[in-house]
């Protein structure tokens, strides 16, 4: 009766609908991360993100690197360069030093942003 729409892996056959990665707080990673799934991040990371779906960064979470993903909420820290697809939400506790280029932009009072910003239609990000 109902049909539930699955995010699949493209040629893996995996079923991703409802499946999150995450990095814990007390993690470090040095290096590039590519998700295909959803991730939350708690931890650090030395390196490019580069994720398909979410990218949620926790308030203790800190990224030294360029991401690129479709969605992302920050409330943590962030040195680098930011490409957002559709919307980036920064709440009050987020510190962002870099360029961000985004479909949409939702920012709350208390952010720290220091940031060239550009903002293009969702369809023409890349």
């Amino acid at each position: 009766m109902f049909e539930k729409s699955i995010k699949k892996a493209k040629g893996t056959g995996l079923d991703l609908l409802g499946q999150t990665n995450r990095i814990v707080e007390g993690t470090t990673i040095k290096g590039n991360i590519e998700a295909i799934a959803d991730i939350r991040i708690d931890g650090v990371i030395e390196g490019n993100v580069e994720v398909k779906g979410r990218l949620v960064l926790g308030p203790i979470a800190r990224i030294k690197g360029d991401i690129r993903c479709e969605n992302s909420e920050i409330e943590g820290e962030i040195e680098g360069n930011i490409v957002v697809n559709d919307l980036l939400t920064v709440k009050s506790t987020a510190k962002i030093k870099g360029d961000i280029k985004v479909g949409r932009l939702a920012v709350e009072p208390g952010a720290k942003i220091d940031v060239k910003c550009q903002m293009v239609g969702c369809d023409t990000v890349s």
